[in-house]
Parts: C-alpha cells; sequence; structure tokens
C-alpha cells in the first residue's frame, strides 16, 4: 500500500508537494470530492495569470542553467552544514566484473569482493539527515549486459517485515530501492524496489507527476533473510533501460531503505535537504559504464485467450406478459488470439506494436459509487501495451487517456529520447465504437456504425531547456462516423528557482460532431471550437507549501482521445500548508495544517460553486495518522446543465395543466438552485504491524444536492414532484449526505493476505425527509501466494445498490512481464434485485452472466 490514505483523492489545488514520492514520505493527505464545484468570475483566472507571469519575470534566469552531462558535475546541493565526503561529493565509478555473479540473493560470489561499496546512509524521515537506526550498504558493478546491484541491510532477523507479496505490492515490508536517472536529465527516473526476499516494485518517477507503478521492467532479483538482516542481489539488463552511457557519461542516483517499524524510517546514500522540492536534483552521480552491449533488442509477446461466456437473456418460450424470468445461455467458445511487439531501435528509443491485442483484464475496475453522479468517473489504464511509455504523453488536462481507445485491431507506437528532446507517436485503428454484438446488431440506429473502426493518432514532443526546465507540445486526432476531433496543446514546467516550479498547459480543439443546444433542445451535427487552459504555481520549503493553480474548459472543448470531466467552467485555488518540523523520538512525530481556498465559475461569468477546506492531522508513533477537517462551501445548479433552457422555449416550470400548454421545463420552480454547505470529517489510519492495519474516513455533509436522478430501481425519486408524479420535471433539492469509507487488512502468514474494503453513501432530502439513495459497497479481496510467481486470488464485490455481487476467482502464474498463465472464473449475480425483462422483484440471488477463460502469453526476447 503506497504511503498515503486509501481513501484519499488527489484533488487539482490541494497537493502535498512537500514530496514528489508518495510511497517514500509517509505524507498522509486527505481531499474530498472531485473538484466540481467551485466558483468566482473569470476575471479571477485572468489576474491569477497575470500574477503568475510578474511572479515568472521577477524570478531572474535561474531555471537556465545546463544540465549535468560529464563527470565534472558539480556537488549535489545538501542540508546546509552538512560537508559531503569525496565518495558523495564526486561521481562514483561503478567496476566492470569480469564474470557474472549468481543470483541467489546470498552475495557468496568471489566477484562481488571487486565491487563499488557505497555506505553510511542517511536517515531523511523522519530524522532529517540524521543518523540511520540500521545500517545499510551497497555494492555495484556491471558488465556488458547487466548491472549489478546488491544490498547488504543490516537488522535483528526477527523483526524484519518480509512476505511473500506479488509485484508492486511490496510496500508493507521493509524494502530497499533506487533510482537511476540515466539521462542525468533531472526529470525521470527509473526507480526499483525490493523486499527482503527480492519481490519486486518497478516504476518511473517523473518530476511534477510522481511515481507510475504499472511500468513494469524484466529485472532478476532474489533476496534472503539472514543472520545480519537480509541481502537482496540485483541484476538489470541494460536493454531493459533506455539510457546514455559511454566515456564520461553520469547517471543520476539514489539509493534507499525504509525500515517499516521504526515509524517508516527512510535511509538514503546521499542527504535530502527539506528546503529543495527536488529530489533527482539532489542526486549522487554513477559513471564508468562503458564499453555496453548496444544490441537491438526484440520482444514478441503472443497471446492465446480461451473463453466461455454466459448470459442472461429472454427465454426462448416466455410465459404470459409480464412474467418472463430470462435464462442464461451459454456463448460459442471464444479463441483471441494476439501478438505485440517490441523493438529497442536505439538505447534510447522503442518501436512498440500490437495486432488485435490481448486486453483481456485479469483485474476489475474497483466499484464505485455512480449514484447522483453527473460527471464521467476517470479509470487508471491498466493494459500493457499502452502503459509502455505512457509517462511521456501524460500532461496536466489529460488530452491523452488510452482508454479512449476501446478495442484496436492494430496499435502502433513510436517513443524516445535522442539528447533533450522526448518524443512519441502512436496511431490506432479501433473496432470498439462499431463493434455491437446480440441484438445490438439488429438496431437500426446502429447500422450505419456497425463494423466500422475509429482511426486515432497521437503525437508527442518535449525539449528539456535549462538545467530543469521543460517544454513541450501535443496532439490529437480522432476520426469516426460523425464524430471528428482535433486537438493541439502546448505545455511546460518551468523549475524558477529550488522551492518554485511553474506548469502550464493550454489547448486548442476542433470538432466536427452533434453537439446539444440548451435553447433548442436537440442535438445539431456542426463544426465546434473549444479551448482549455491549466497552470500552477507552487513554492515547497521546509514548513510551508504555497500553491495557485487553475484549469479551465470552454463548452464547446472536446478531448475525444483523452478524459474531461467537466466543461464550461473554470477551476481556481490557493493552498497554504504548514509542517511541523519531525520528532522521531516524540509521542507527536510532527503536524500538518493546511487551508485550501478554491472555486469554480462558468464561462458566462457565472458562479458554480466555492469551497474553503480547513485540515489538521497528527502524525503518530506506529505509523499512525490521525486528522479532521471542515469544508464549507457554496454550491450552485443551472437547468440548461441538465437539459433544455427556458429562456429561449416557451415552457411551463409546474408542468402542463392542459393540452394547449408548452411542454414542461427541465426543472420545476425556478432555473437554477443554490444552498450554502458545510461538511465536517474525520480520518484515521494505522499500520501497526505487520500483521494488520485498517484506516477510517467519515465526512457529514449538510444541504449537499439531490440531483433527483433516482437511484434505480430501489430508490425512485423523492422530490416532491416525483413523490405526486414520477415523471414530473427535475427538482433538485437538499439533503444531508454521509460517505464513510473504511478497510483493514489482515495478514496472518507471509503467503496469504486478505483485506475488506467498505464505502458508504447515503443522502437524505430535507423537504420530503425521503432517503434519495443508500449505496453500500463490500470488497473482500484474499491472495495466497504459493511463490513468488504463482497464486491464487479471490475477489468479490458487493453493491447493495446496484443488487450486484461480482466474483473474480483466479490462479495465475506470472515469472515474467510478458510471461504469464491464467486461469480464471467469473460471475455476476443479483441479490434481491429486480428482474431486467419484467422489473419485478428478485428475491435471492440470481445468475446474469459469468465467464471461464484460460489466458497465457509467453516473452521470446533476442538481441542481435
Amino acid at each position: 500500500m503506497k504511503q498515503r490514505l486509501p481513501f484519499a483523492v488527489a484533488q487539482p489545488g490541494a497537493v502535498n508537494s512537500s514530496s514528489s514520492f508518495k510511497h517514500l514520505f509517509a505524507e498522509t493527505f486527505v481531499t474530498l470530492r472531485p473538484s466540481s464545484r467551485r466558483g468566482l468570475r473569470p476575471t479571477l483566472g485572468l489576474l491569477s495569470i497575470l500574477a503568475v507571469l510578474i511572479c515568472l519575470a521577477a524570478a531572474g534566469t535561474n531555471a537556465q542553467q545546463p544540465a549535468l552531462t560529464s563527470a565534472k558535475a558539480t556537488k549535489p546541493a545538501a542540508k546546509p552544514g552538512i560537508v559531503l565526503p569525496p565518495e558523495k561529493a564526486n561521481p562514483v565509478r561503478v567496476v566492470r566484473f569480469d564474470k557474472p555473479p549468481v543470483i541467489d540473493g546470498k552475495l557468496d560470489d568471489e566477484v562481488w569482493k571487486q565491487a563499488l561499496v557505497l555506505k553510511d546512509f542517511y536517515q531523511v524521515q523522519p530524522g532529517d539527515n540524521t543518523a540511520p537506526s540500521k545500517p545499510t550498504e551497497v555494492l555495484l558493478g556491471y558488465d556488458s549486459k547487466f548491472l549489478y546491484v546488491a544490498y547488504r541491510a543490516f537488522d535483528e532477523p526477527d523483526k524484519v517485515r518480509a512476505t511473500v507479496a506479488k509485484r508492486d505490492s511490496i510496500f508493507n515490508d521493509d524494502y530497499v530501492g533506487l533510482f537511476f536517472d540515466t539521462f542525468n536529465d533531472q526529470r525521470k527516473a527509473y526507480e526499483m524496489n525490493f523486499n527482503p526476499l527480492g519481490i519486486q516494485a518497478d516504476g518511473v518517477l517523473t518530476e511534477g507527476s510522481g511515481e507510475d507503478f504499472s511500468v513494469d521492467m524484466v529485472v532478476e532479483s532474489k533476496g534472503v533473510v539472514n543472520s545480519e538482516g537480509y541481502t537482496v542481489e540485483v541484476a538489470i539488463p541494460f536493454k531493459s533501460l533506455r539510457y546514455e552511457a559511454g566515456k564520461d557519461k553520469l547517471w543520476g542516483i539514489h539509493f534507499y531503505r525504509r525500515i517499516k517499524r521504526f515509524n517508516n524510517e527512510l535511509d538514503m546514500w546521499m542527504p535530502l535537504s527539506r528546503d529543495k522540492t527536488s529530489w533527482l536534483s539532489q542526486a549522487g552521480h554513477l559513471t564508468g559504464l562503458e564499453d555496453i552491449s548496444t544490441e537491438r533488442t526484440l520482444e514478441l509477446i503472443p497471446s492465446l485467450t480461451f473463453s466461455e461466456t454466459g448470459k442472461r437473456v429472454h427465454s426462448f418460450n416466455p410465459p404470459p406478459a409480464g412474467t418472463d424470468p430470462g435464462r442464461l445461455v451459454n456463448e460459442p467458445v471464444k479463441f483471441d488470439p494476439g501478438l505485440t511487439a517490441k523493438f529497442g531501435i536505439t538505447p534510447t528509443v522503442t518501436l512498440d506494436l500490437a495486432l488485435n491485442p490481448d486486453f483481456a483484464q485479469v483485474e476489475s475496475d474497483q466499484l464505485v459509487v455512480t449514484a447522483n453522479q453527473r460527471f464521467p468517473i476517470f479509470f487508471e489504464e491498466k493494459r500493457p501495451f499502452f502503459l509502455e511509455g505512457i509517462d511521456i504523453f501524460r500532461t496536466p488536462l489529460t488530452p491523452v487517456h488510452t482508454r479512449a481507445i476501446i478495442d484496436p485491431d492494430v496499435a502502433v507506437k513510436l517513443t524516445g529520447k535522442r539528447g533533450r528532446n522526448t518524443f512519441g507517436i502512436m496511431l490506432a485503428s479501433d473496432n470498439g465504437p462499431g463493434n455491437f454484438t446480440g441484438d445490438e446488431r439488429l438496431r437500426a440506429g446502429n447500422l450505419r456504425f456497425l463494423d466500422k473502426n475509429a482511426y486515432i493518432g497521437v503525437l508527442r514532443l518535449k525539449r528539456d531547456v535549462g538545467k530543469d526546465s521543460s517544454l513541450g507540445m501535443i496532439a490529437t486526432s480522432y476520426s469516426f462516423i460523425e464524430k471528428h476531433n482535433q486537438l493541439l496543446g502546448v505545455d511546460g514546467r518551468l523549475r524558477i528557482d529550488p522551492q518554485t516550479t511553474f506548469t502550464f498547459q493550454a489547448i486548442g480543439t476542433n470538432s466536427r460532431r452533434f453537439f446539444y443546444n440548451p435553447d433548442l433542445d436537440q442535438s445539431i451535427y456542426r463544426t465546434g471550437n473549444g479551448f482549455g487552459y491549466y497552470y500552477t504555481l507552487n513554492r515547497s520549503g521546509r514548513h510551508f507549501t504555497y500553491q495557485l493553480q487553475g484549469q479551465g474548459r470552454t463548452i464547446d472543448y472536446r478531448a475525444d482521445v483523452g478524459f474531461t470531466r467537466r466543461r464550461n467552467t473554470n477551476y481556481e485555488d490557493f493552498f497554504i500548508q504548514y509542517k511541523s518540523e519531525p520528532k522521531p523520538k516524540h509521542k507527536i512525530i510532527y503536524y500538518r495544517l493546511f487551508n485550501s481556498i478554491r472555486t469554480n465559475f462558468d464561462w458566462q461569468a457565472r458562479t458554480q460553486a466555492w469551497e474553503d477546506e480547513a485540515q489538521f492531522m497528527l502524525s503518530l508513533p506506529r505509523q499512525t495518522f490521525l486528522g479532521a477537517g471542515m469544508v464549507t462551501g457554496y454550491e450552485r445548479l443551472f437547468e440548461e446543465e441538465f437539459g433544455a433552457r427556458r429562456t429561449v422555449r416557451p415552457c411551463s416550470p409546474f408542468g402542463p395543466s392542459g393540452p394547449n400548454d408548452p411542454p414542461p421545463c427541465t426543472f420545476r420552480g425556478g432555473p437554477e438552485r443554490s444552498t450554502y454547505q458545510q461538511s465536517p470529517y474525520f480520518f484515521i489510519e494505522s499500520n501497526p504491524s505487520k500483521t494488520y492495519s485498517f484506516n477510517v474516513f467519515v465526512l457529514h455533509t449538510r444541504n449537499a444536492f439531490d440531483l433527483d436522478f433516482g437511484g434505480g430501481d430501489k430508490f425512485p425519486r423523492v422530490s416532491p414532484a416525483a413523490l405526486l408524479d414520477p415523471d414530473a420535471q427535475q427538482d433538485p433539492g437538499p439533503g444531508g449526505d454521509w460517505e464513510v469509507t473504511a478497510g483493514a487488512t489482515y495478514q496472518p502468514t507471509s503467503a496469504l493476505r486478505a483485506s475488506l474494503n467498505y464505502t458508504k453513501s447515503r443522502l437524505q432530502r430535507y423537504d420530503t425527509g425521503r432517503v434519495a439513495f443508500d449505496d453500500n459497497i463490500f470488497s473482500l479481496r484474499t491472495t495466497y501466494q504459493f511463490s513468488r510467481f504463482t497464486f491464487a486470488r479471490g475477489r468479490v464485490d458487493y453493491d447493495t445498490l446496484a443488487s450486484s455481487v461480482r466474483g473474480q476467482f483466479l490462479l495465475g502464474w506470472t515469472p515474467n512481464p510478458g510471461t504469464a498463465f491464467y486461469l480464471g472464473y467469473n460471475d455476476d449475480l443479483s441479490r434481491n434485485g429486480f428482474n431486467p425483462f419484467t422489473g419485478d422483484l428478485e428475491p435471492g440471488f440470481r445468475r446474469n452472466g459469468r465467464t471461464f477463460f484460460i489466458k497465457m502469453s509467453y516473452l521470446f526476447r533476442r538481441s542481435f
């Protein structure tokens, strides 16, 4: 589990920017709902941008220093008063091995006596460059094909936290790790972490964007717990990295160790200054990587998926009308071959290709509350092909979100870096929009789209500027029948001084598609041009963090290859935080206080919402965080956000009373609604031992809006109008809202892990006293790791509002990224739900569908 509350939502305008690395700095941070409600005037956004430009003008040229590229590197910055010894102040030269070590975790090979040894770590959290609780050593060597890294982590063996975890899930264990800035540009680094058994968690760290653990690299690692603590041995193929090497070339390096029982202690080989926000600019440097094999590498991953799916359909001979129970019909066995390929053209440039790629999900999306939601919900990308090099395409306004590419027949991607220039090109032919099945193929409205493909293109360019800054552009194209979209944007991240950064993006869009017109109450096929912007000015120091942030999108803004939560809105936020000096030996290790003032307004200068949030948090021993906060605010709704606008078209605000009356307005009564809201909340998270952990978050909002959508068959609309007429106009109104999130994890053995999570969302209207919806989501997950690579996993999700029970049971073998075998069964049932054909209540359990599947793939990797 990453070191943040599992229920936390990282929001624009409330980012804890004192650390870029969430799993390394245990910074508990809680914000509330997605930023969909804020307020003020567009003039505020213009004044904010003007203030940012003045700050930039006053900042001078600090960001224009050249990057380190050779062994004549300057001393890495450290805390004032710390004098770096020569082996840290100057680049260290890695030793070339004459023969490879055996990767078994024991470090008993004679060749390790030749290795470069790094020691004398600093405790950087919770201590401030103080002596570590336990010593650590790192050993380094290389040959033409591998970089070898080994760790000696001295400790009491019976107190070492080590479990047989799955990949990327080791953060409740003790672990060691590294950052390799292989271009020494202080902008991006490979990250690799290893628990005491050598199980990996790997990813990419991008300055300003944080960590991405969706990336998996082919790396060999083993670890052993012994009488002196534990040792870890690693062999990193150079062909698994993108890098620059050779005479006088430098890599930025950080080596670190986490000791969980000592208040999540973090020890690092290089000291870190808390007055600087960038860790990569404080890295040590590695040199001497010469005569490395520059073989081109070809990776082929053929895959096969066999599946049989059963679905509930109408009865073949239905009983009398209104009593059709339906029946489960098994579809023919589906055989789905696929191929993905990766070709390393150079150590810095990679070509990826996918032919009918296998995107069968072996892990479904987390269930979320969808009741009373009027904006799309974001889900992360999980498909391996799109995750390769995904950090290149990520920018603040999310113009590229590859889940918009549903099911490509073919996709190709070229990504890399040459000198100061980073680039990415992606093309795809997506059959998802025209891929209809069953009865959907017979519907008249679908015939013109049937079996047609969407064509998608993405171009990304970025250039490093100065020491730690960059400028870039991004362009996307989406083409389908009656849906065409082009997007072009520029963006940048500028390092003003060691504490201050400025990030911006501006995007223009052109679309030819159907746009809904609230004045005419119809969708019109036309051309629409849109604009979006984003900026953040952030200054983070030892104790204080300040951030000014804004973003907005016009009403015709479309990003069909990306993700857009809300249009015709502007968002502004000013955030300030104070964090006390940590005291590792005290009962209160540190405390933190922040305040965030945020607002939304549309492009017609109308306030949509504003909020003021204050939070106080305590960090206590045994990895315990306790806090409380209060959000006060205002929210405003306009009927044209939900349907027709009454200002042009005559309508009846209380519904027609006669045959000649105009049609009803979208909202019953007035054309808008507004409320003043108060939302107190508290939270606790604790991870006191390797056996168990838990978290709880509770929030109550007074005057939260019921949007009068209804909560499905279980909760029909409860507005005053709907109680008299279920088909009455929409009548949003305030009520009391409760949101609860809780979770517990239990790990009785090193191989068995179980977690139970609970989410509750309940809203009761004040005017009628009726419950608008009450949703309870239970998620039970259990995993048994037979070995590092073989596991059995069970998952059951129960959603009371949807009356849905979903189970997923999986047996898997994953020896490396690309090679895998899965045997799985998915089940979809209703419990006390409603018949989809008759609408009648069905007591007990009824099966809606089920799937058996076998998925297999194999990584062929050759160099030439």
